[in-house]
């Protein structure tokens, strides 16, 4: 029993556990720029103008609830660039939602679907003061809805002008532009900050200038967006198709190949035949 006891205060005690050990790491939050509210990494302080760039056409942009939520999307420096641009969060345009709307002013809204008039042909010197220009902020499918449940508001007192957009062809992605943030299902199809800068290069008399400092703006967002960018990997399924295709490309041009001296060897047997004849 004594031996017992002194193995017992020889065993050391485990050591109580600090508070250090017991509490996990709290994960560490990204820094976020307090001017331009991105993360510091990207930050686009310096490209936004200092002073918001001072337009005739004022402009409103109706953001999808889904893409207010979106940290690639667009709006959030179109609102800072412009001065007289806002933005409303909504699913559709009513009576009652702004007070700008319901003044009912001379307004355009961008939206590439028949009928529509291409912006490229209006003229700035026939359209009414106090313009308004209204822009859908969502993805094709959700702007289409938002369209189809606007129209019979905006029916009453605005025109639908459009950019080119060709369905037939699909779209492109960052890796093919400098102004392509997320994959666009078609040709033509471009961001929202894209289509009102095009937009205003039309309306404004000082448009290209305006154009410029926008496409600015989005150019750095997409390069630095696209230093994030992961090298593509091919889907494995793409991998076997490309495969099965280059496998049959070269049985086809085997099969061809033995037909080629399978004829040959036939016109030179049948002329040794020939001349043995003679």
């Amino acid at each position: 029993m004594e031996r017992e006891a002194e193995a017992e205060e020889d065993t050391p005690s485990p050591a109580p556990e600090t508070e250090e050990e017991e509490e996990a790491p709290s994960p560490q939050r990204r820094s976020i720029c307090s001017k331009c509210h991105r993360p510091t990494r990207v930050c686009l302080c310096h490209v936004l103008p200092l002073d918001p760039i001072p337009t005739t056409t004022r402009v409103l942009i109706l953001q999808h609830p889904h893409e207010a939520r979106h940290k690639l999307s667009t709006t959030p420096l179109l609102t800072r660039s412009l001065l007289h641009a806002s933005a409303l969060t909504a699913r559709r345009l009513r009576p009652g939602l702004s007070p700008l709307l319901d003044a009912a002013p001379p307004a355009l809204y961008l939206f590439p679907a028949a009928p529509a008039t291409h912006i490229s042909a209006l003229r700035p010197s026939e359209l009414p003061p106090g313009l308004l220009l209204i822009a859908f902020d969502a993805t094709w499918s959700h702007a289409r809805e938002m369209v189809k449940a606007s129209e019979g508001f905006l029916s009453t007192f605005a025109t639908r002008v459009s950019l080119a957009v060709d369905e037939s062809v699909s779209g492109g992605t960052i890796y093919d532009s400098d102004l392509i943030l997320r994959k666009e299902p078609y040709a033509g199809c471009v961001s929202t900050m894209e289509a009102v800068a095009r937009a205003l290069r039309v309306l404004e008399p000082n448009g290209l200038h305006v154009e410029e400092r926008l496409i600015g703006i989005l150019r750095e967002m997409v390069r630095l967006q696209a230093g994030f960018l992961k090298p593509v990997k091919p889907r494995p399924k793409l991998l076997k198709h490309k495969k099965k295709v280059e496998g049959k490309e070269k049985t086809e041009g085997s099969n061809q190949a033995d037909d080629y001296y399978l004829k040959l060897g036939f016109h030179e047997g049948s002329r040794i035949a020939q001349q043995t004849t003679e």
